[in-house]
């Protein structure tokens, strides 16, 4: 486990911050991001959603270390300054979703060489909140677990849906996996769209934090998704939608302008999860971590009391002389 860069001035987190190489253990490199840990009671494993890297994470680290929380976030395979997976590094690409597991393992050999403190936690976003729910299934040891729009489906009109299984699914037999999809381009959406139509957030000053990361580090970028991730992706919430819930209690957050993610598959599996509660914010958008001021001060503040809730606070361990070892 190397020392990694990582880009503090436009990431806007706590200043104790810390990247890490590390190999998956099928010989891929991702990167991972460790903030706050010095004052920490108890650490959240983040999960972030499709395009993103950990520095777009940096402020949902500062709020979580003012409540007394250690980050981990993680660059999957393909993102961020992970190891991409096509000679176009920016396709959106993945052979299989099981492979995220992979990193997930990796994220965690991490935060166990650290030391840091437990009880661990799951925040999820987007596609994060796929793997997030996979890796539950799986046995990942969190006390508690928040999904924020978690993709556990695609959101598309019925036509849609059935034109995107069918041509995904004929995508790898025709060894056309790795086309982009389309109607999605190769430039990144962030840097694509205007404010006034992004679907990800109403805030004009988190949606500027956004662009900024990009314009100043275009090779954290990622563009549209390949026809290969696209079919993954809906096999794998389709599989997810036919397995009970996991017992790990949950707090998950929907808004009511969502249009990237399926909020009936949302509302679906939280209606069948027993330890599960379902908060549908007015007028929020993709990123409620990312909405208005009064909103993400909601969401962090609840997000604290359920992580709290579920795990008794633990003393503060000392994990920044190991860190300082690396």
């Amino acid at each position: 486990m190397d020392r990694a860069p990582f880009h503090n001035d436009i990431a806007e987190g706590p200043g104790d911050t810390a990247a890490f190489w590390v190999m998956a253990p099928d010989g891929v490199r991702i990167r991972v991001a460790v903030w706050g840990a010095a004052q920490a009671r108890a650490t959240v494993l983040l999960f972030p959603g499709r395009t993103e890297y950990v520095e777009k994470y940096g402020r949902a680290a500062g709020e979580l270390a003012a409540r007394g929380f250690a980050t981990v976030a993680v660059d999957w395979r393909g993102q961020g300054l992970a190891d991409r997976l096509h000679d176009d590094p920016v396709l959106g690409h993945v052979d299989r979703f099981d492979t995220y597991q992979r990193d997930v393992a990796a994220m965690l050999d991490v935060a166990q060489a650290l030391d840091l403190p437990r009880p661990f936690h799951l925040l999820a976003h987007s596609m994060g909140g796929c793997i997030g729910l996979r890796a539950l299934h799986e046995g990942l040891d969190v006390a508690s677990a928040v999904f924020t729009a978690p993709m556990w489906g695609i959101r598309f009109s019925p036509l849609m849906r059935r034109a995107a299984w069918a041509l995904s699914a004929a995508s790898r037999p025709l060894g056309l996996d790795r086309r982009v999809t389309p109607t999605k381009g190769g430039r990144t959406y962030v840097l694509a769209c205007h404010f006034d139509d992004n679907e990800l957030t109403g805030d004009p000053e988190m949606f500027g934090y956004m662009r900024r990361q990009l314009a100043a580090r275009p090779e954290l970028a990622v563009g549209g998704p390949s026809l290969g991730w696209l079919h993954e992706a809906l096999r794998e919430t389709r599989l997810l939608a036919r397995i009970p819930p996991p017992s790990v209690p949950t707090l998950t957050y929907l808004g009511s302008d969502e249009r990237i993610v399926c909020p009936n598959a949302i509302r679906t599996l939280k209606g069948a999860w027993p330890a599960g509660t379902l908060r549908e914010i007015e007028g929020a958008r993709h990123e409620v971590m990312m909405g208005d001021a009064p909103t993400r001060t909601r969401v962090f503040d609840e997000a604290a009391a359920h992580f709290t809730h579920y795990a008794a606070p633990r003393p503060p361990m000392r994990v920044l002389d190991r860190i300082g070892q690396l």
